[in-house]
């Protein structure tokens, strides 16, 4: 029997060869470790290198990158009235932080808090958070740990508005909303009043008051006489909130226009500042020009060489995920394995590892099997957010309850009902999960039913689906796919990935 040859021609040695074959052996267990565990009709990906999905306007090109601009500070004006010296300037939203804030000692929703002072807004919009936040926390839009009053300039007018979030991102604000004149005595609904923001100054106030409501809590917010109130949810207390700062904030979420605010003679927790001379307080991000990519919906989202998700190796699928849009192509992406068409005649499943490093307030991701047409095409029509043909998990929730992990599907009569029990939380801290999506069809059942099972570190929660057009669901993707109503965004990552690949 021939033997091989080396590449000088001569023949290997016995221990060569069995070196050439241990070698060969590890090159085809390396090759095939993403598939090593995978179950009969699973694939697996452990993104250990680009794995060349299939991707749909993931890497947005359509909305350009901007220029952000922060100016703003202690300054020798006097628009808030009163004498010469306050604090503000330009603030715009974005989702870096600029602030400019006095120090306090540490206080907790055990604490009564408050601040008081006059403000002045101009002609340009404006959104802006004046009140008690965490220097160290802050991420997004509702800012875990604060307590604020949310200034938002619209010309001529300003609304106000007042809210909290507590140290697991659950966030409540005043009800109906707003600081409202008129209210409907059937619906209980009011006319937002707005302040007007051509300059003239506004006496406020923001007062939290942890005794109130039977020992739940209270935020009230006066302005000029008017005034809003703010209880905390039931259980919202109980989250905790640290709060080392008081000043002037950006909304952090996707760059979006500036406006000018100003405030002055300002009592924090009894200690007057009228910024006659510099105060001191502490400043960041806030004399800046800069240019963002964290513009609205400018996705960035697919192969990642990182290793946020906590997979065995580097490399994972993730990323910056908005809300899509179905009334425009360029606002809606996915990127996802190709499958053979599967449907819900048989059981489906999906696992992996999960880690959520930003949510923004009326964010969404979504991840699970789709059709590649169904799910991704334009619409003028937004009657649901969940795209049709999806069956999965999504990352999203009102901001009363911050982030859920929890079942999704839409497969042609809309989306499923609510789960139950309720879902398990999953914070945008970074922190690593274990996740599954598991689909069981109802045998005996008439008409095509099942059941829809997502779990998050062995809590678990569930649906029951049907399918109302049993001709338009069909599978023939698996991954990330935009909802059809827009809104902000999420930094999420997955890994080590298993998933139903085939009939």
């Amino acid at each position: 029997m021939p033997q091989e040859m080396t590449s000088t021609g001569h023949e290997p040695s016995g221990s060569g060869r069995r070196i050439g074959v241990r070698i060969l052996g590890l090159i085809v267990i390396a090759a095939s470790a993403a598939h090593a565990a995978a179950s009969p009709g699973e694939g697996a990906e452990s993104f250990d290198s680009e794995p060349k999905w299939d991707a749909q306007n993931n890497r947005s090109t359509a909305v350009e990158p901007r220029s952000v601009r922060q100016d703003f500070g202690p300054s020798r004006t006097r628009h808030a009235g009163g004498e010469a010296g306050e604090l503000g300037g330009f603030i715009s939203p974005a989702a870096e932080p600029a602030y400019c804030a006095l120090r306090i000692p540490r206080k907790t929703f055990a604490d009564p808090l408050e601040a008081s002072g006059r403000l002045a807004g101009n002609d340009r919009p404006f959104h802006v958070l004046l009140g008690f936040f965490n220097s160290r926390t802050l991420k997004e839009w509702r800012t875990p740990n604060t307590i604020a009053l949310r200034l938002q300039g619209r010309g001529d007018v300003l609304f106000a508005y007042v809210e909290y979030a507590t140290s697991r991102w659950r966030a409540g604000g005043d009800n109906p909303g707003g600081f409202a004149t008129l209210r409907d005595s059937a619906t209980g609904r009011g006319t937002l009043r707005g302040f007007s923001s051509h300059g003239e100054p506004h006496k406020w106030k923001l007062r939290y008051d942890p005794d109130a409501d039977g020992g739940a809590g209270r935020v009230t917010a006066t302005i000029d006489g008017e005034t809003a109130v703010c209880r905390l949810d039931p259980g919202h207390k109980a989250d905790g909130a640290e709060f080392d700062r008081f000043g002037l904030l950006n909304v952090l979420k996707s760059a979006d226009g500036g406006g000018e605010l100003w405030i002055d003679d300002v009592n924090v927790l009894g200690q007057l500042e009228t910024f006659a001379q510099d105060p001191s307080w502490d400043e960041v991000g806030n004399r800046r020009t800069y240019t963002t990519t964290g513009v609205r919906p400018r996705f960035d989202f697919g192969f990642s060489p990182t290793r946020y998700a906590g997979g065995k190796a580097a490399g994972e699928l993730g990323g910056v995920v908005f809300r899509g849009d179905c009334r425009e192509a360029h606002k809606l992406a996915s990127y996802a394995a190709r499958l053979e068409t599967l449907n819900l005649a048989r059981p489906l499943h999906a696992s992996g590892k999960v880690a959520l490093r930003r949510g923004v307030s009326d964010s969404t991701t979504l991840i699970g099997f789709f059709d590649s047409r169904d799910s991704c095409r334009t619409s003028t029509s937004q009657a649901t957010a969940v795209p049709t043909s999806f069956l999965g998990a999504s990352i999203g929730g009102p901001s009363a309850e911050g982030f859920y992990f929890e079942p999704t599907a839409n497969l042609g009569g809309g989306a499923c009902g609510s789960p139950s029990p309720r879902p398990p939380y999953i914070l945008p801290d970074a922190t690593p999960h274990d996740w599954a999506i598991d689909y069981l069809p109802v045998a005996g059942a008439s008409g095509p039913r099942g059941r829809l099972t997502v779990t998050l570190d062995g809590a678990s929660t569930s649906v029951e689906i049907s399918e109302s057009s049993p001709a338009r669901t069909a599978f023939d993707r698996f991954g990330i796919v935009t909802t059809w109503i827009d809104g902000n965004a999420q930094e999420v990552y997955f890994d080590d990935l298993k998933f139903t690949d085939r009939p």
